[in-house]
């Protein structure tokens, strides 16, 4: 989370007429569930600092370039981890299936 008295907040909704934002695939901007995914989920491992005023979300010039930069460099490191916890998950299902079906 940025601290909103050195930082300006931006909410999510005015984030995509930012001039320094390259438009998206065919001139289209940057979609809301695109900064909430970011958010939330976030790219490799990294997720977009923000902050809630009143009901809307909100972010900031600065967190968006940190949070490219972390992408970029995470990049640099070498391909993504393997999601261990999902991929126990998967590997217990399966031993589940066969174990039922005597395989």
């Amino acid at each position: 989370m940025f601290d909103p008295t050195l930082e300006s907040p931006i909410p999510f909704s005015e984030v995509s007429k930012l001039k320094w934002l390259p438009n998206r695939r065919r001139g289209s901007r940057l979609a809301l569930p695109t900064l909430y995914r970011w958010a939330g989920r976030g790219v490799r491992g990294v997720t977009l600092e923000t902050i809630s005023i009143g009901s809307q979300r909100c972010t900031s010039e600065q967190a968006l370039r940190r949070f490219f930069q972390a992408i970029a460099e995470s990049r640099c490191l070498g391909p993504r981890p393997v999601r261990t916890s999902m991929r126990q998950k998967q590997i217990a299902q399966a031993e589940q299936y066969l174990q039922r079906h005597g395989i």
